[in-house]
């Protein structure tokens, strides 16, 4: 009988073998485990060979059913070398690569047993003592310093000196505050993944690695001290709890935990809704400033005469808030950190443009942090995730951010009441500060009440000049949008979007795109009824005004719940469709932005293809156009459902495509990749089309040097090209 289940072990053995010599994973654990599969697999792979060339009939079930079992563990290996990117989970990755180990330890060492066995009666091998050698070399094989056993002694030791905690941040690498968030991120997001999976045993692994990786966090505010300076530490209660730096920008989430909004701002963004430090799942996603922590890590800073400055050394530059700075700079542990001591007493002042009554610190912000360089103020960035692919816009009106300005004072406690303070209490600190906040506030909300009345029943004169006044008030204040957008204007500005008067209607369409930077009021403007009079727009308004409203749609587009109300609008996309194919360059390129995000949702793909949209996407594949990067994004999820890839080889998109995986961008290339990927995997006639095309040398180019989700792509092409050309001649041979 033929040995078909060991000959399918081979073949796997063979595949695996071959992607490793093509990967070029750099990341040591992972890399160690790798490299330990591979020498137990070939440890075994020659005796394995001279079964299936041994003449005598071989017919064993207990082998049969070990390689089934060992095959279908080396292709669990084989696809997670597939999958992997630095992008994943370090620890999720190093402990599902050493599961991996365990068990093709497990399973090679019982099929050399049954080998051993096999020998003593039918002459399966040439070597009884190579096998016995093999036997005992796989079973005594041992990896040290597994991450598992750290990660099991970790969790049973809950104490400030958890050797196995260091030797588990020092094997991961996290060694910067940087590294820990992204690694707290990507676990939370593997967590999410796994939930879609039937397995109680991966669900279990996740929980622990969660638990691991709070107990890291918790382990570094206690046992690694932040210096500011030689000598002057950050007390951990100054310290995010998610990323450990010190918090610049604290604020409160719904859960009543206190993180630096840098921080918790890029978990939010990564569409996570649980609280990092007590898993509780969050009502909603309003960042509410802690004022009081903010003002006694200012004084913190004033006592111990230290300023935080961009650029060590320089000191100079106009005032700023905290958190502007801190958006670009990796703050590391001890000496890593770039503070500067000042020789003379602190200063500060009062901050009356932003309205929250708080002394700034002064600071040298970085003019990438603002959204451009220092000449120009009024800039919005835009950007978008999906799939792993970025997607960023940039245009001239406002900053993107996130901010609330909701008051929360909480208790303070005995160990930060303890602090060191000049002049006065961290109570009388707080009351000054809300007392200035309120009377602040009591002047804005006069004069804001006042342009909502006049955007509602001035003359048209006068509702003109209160939406400009509007957009202009909103471009650089993050306070000013939800500040203006609870006073009621959001209605009004929308009911101005139907003005006869050109500019009115730009002014209002401008107003309203710059509010709906803010998270609440993304929601308020969606429920407000906004997708009608913004489609109007784009079908009757000036160049800008179409521009803009385009945009406007793109970042309402941020949410889900906005995007099915646009999706279901098929007036919104056609009218974005006509505009990505009739619009001004700017125009265009907003159309894009805004189809990309909505093709995030599954059910807008087929609606967008519908709209004739892949006809003008495949056009803008011409390199003269300046819109390849963003044409080949759109046209990489798009090709997710059939009529997106029916669309893309109608058009013609395959030779460009190809050319673009040649000669194009790197994102371009990736992209690029990643819709042949998808027509290739999906259809053998377009595969077919693809390979006439003369895909393969610029594909296998992209394996050795694109970026590493490239290369992945292209990679898993190229194994498909061979999968098709083994199929067609084993048919042939047939």
């Amino acid at each position: 009988m033929d040995p078909v289940p060991v000959r399918c072990l081979l073949n796997s053995i063979s595949r695996y073998l071959h992607l490793v010599a093509c990967q070029t994973i750099r990341y040591s654990p992972i890399q160690t485990c790798i490299g330990n599969v591979v020498h137990l697999l070939k440890l075994l792979k020659p005796f394995l060979d001279e079964v299936v060339d041994c003449k005598t009939t071989l017919d064993d079930d207990c082998l049969n059913s070990a390689c089934e079992d060992l095959d279908s563990v080396v292709n669990q290996a084989r696809e997670f070398l597939e999958d992997w990117s630095p992008k994943l989970s370090k620890l999720f990755g190093v402990f599902h690569c050493e599961l991996l180990l365990e068990r093709v330890q497990t399973y090679s060492l019982e099929i050399s047993r049954i080998l051993v066995q096999l020998s003593q009666s039918s002459p399966v091998t040439t070597s009884v003592q190579g096998l016995e050698r093999c036997m005992q070399e796989i079973e005594c094989f041992k990896q040290e310093r597994t991450l598992t056993e750290h990660m099991k002694n970790a969790l049973q030791n809950q104490t400030d000196n958890n050797d196995d905690l260091d030797c588990i941040i020092e094997m991961m690498g996290l060694v910067s505050n940087k590294d820990l968030l992204k690694e707290s991120i990507a676990v939370e997001k593997e967590r999410i993944r796994s939930q879609t999976s039937k397995s109680s045993e991966k669900m279990e692994r996740m929980d622990q690695l969660i638990d691991l990786v709070s107990c890291i966090r918790e382990h570094m505010l206690k046992t690694e001290f932040l210096e500011v300076a030689k000598g002057v530490s950050v007390p951990p209660y100054f310290r995010c709890p998610l990323s450990t730096e010190l918090m610049v920008d604290p604020v409160i989430v719904a859960s009543g935990q206190t993180f630096d909004k840098t921080s918790i701002k890029k978990w939010l963004d990564n569409g996570l809704a649980v609280c990092p430090r007590t898993r509780q799942v969050l009502s909603h996603q309003e960042l509410i400033p802690n004022h009081t922590v903010k003002a006694m890590i200012a004084s913190w800073l004033e006592a111990n005469s230290i300023s935080l400055a961009a650029n060590s050394g320089h000191h100079g530059g106009d005032d700023s808030s905290m958190a502007n700075n801190m958006g670009s700079n990796d703050f590391n542990r001890t000496e890593s950190f770039r503070f500067s001591l000042r020789s003379s007493s602190f200063t500060s002042r009062s901050s009356r443009e932003t309205g929250n009554g708080f002394e700034k610190l002064k600071i040298n912000v970085p003019a990438s942090l603002c959204g451009g360089d220092s000449h120009s103020k009024d800039r919005e960035i835009f950007e978008v995730s999906s799939q792993g692919q970025s997607y960023t816009h940039s245009r001239s009106e406002s900053v993107c951010s996130v901010v609330s300005s909701v008051d929360y004072v909480p208790s303070l406690t005995s160990e930060t009441q303890s602090l060191p303070v000049n002049h006065q209490s961290y109570s009388e600190m707080s009351s000054n500060v809300n007392n200035e906040y309120s009377a602040a506030n009591t002047h804005e909300c006069s004069h804001t009440l006042k342009l909502v009345e006049d955007l509602k029943n001035g003359s048209n004169q006068e509702k003109t000049a209160a939406a400009a006044e509007i957009r202009q008030l909103t471009i650089n204040s993050d306070e000013n949008r939800v500040h203006i957008g609870r006073c009621g204007a959001i209605t009004p500005l929308l009911s101005l979007l139907y003005s006869e008067e050109k500019l009115t209607q730009e002014h209002a369409v401008t107003a309203l795109l710059n509010l709906s930077i803010s998270e609440v009021n993304k929601a308020m403007i969606g429920e407000a009824g906004a997708i009608e009079p913004l489609v109007h727009v784009l079908n009757t308004g000036n160049d800008k005004a179409k521009e803009n409203s385009a945009a406007t749609l793109f970042s309402l587009s941020a949410l889900q719940v906005n995007r099915e109300r646009i999706g279901q609008c098929n007036a919104a996309i056609h009218a974005l469709v006509s505009l990505l194919g009739k619009g001004t360059l700017r125009g265009k390129k907003d159309a894009a932005s805004a189809l990309f995000n909505l093709s995030i949702t599954h059910e807008n793909k087929a609606r967008i293809v519908q709209a004739k949209a892949v006809k003008y996407l495949v056009e803008m594949l011409d390199p003269g156009l300046e819109m390849v990067d963003k044409a080949v994004a759109l046209l990489a999820n798009l090709s997710g459902v059939g009529e997106g890839r029916q669309g893309i080889v109608r058009e013609g998109g395959i030779p460009l495509l190809v050319e673009i995986v040649d000669s194009g961008s790197g994102r371009g290339k990736e992209n690029a990749a990643s819709v042949l990927l998808q027509l290739c995997l999906n259809s053998p006639e377009f595969c077919t089309l693809v390979l006439q095309e003369g895909a393969i040398p610029p594909l296998v180019a992209l394996s050795q040097s694109g970026t590493q989700r490239a290369k992945e792509k292209a990679l898993q092409l190229l194994s498909h090209f061979r999968n098709q050309r083994d199929a067609r001649m084993k048919k042939s041979r047939s």
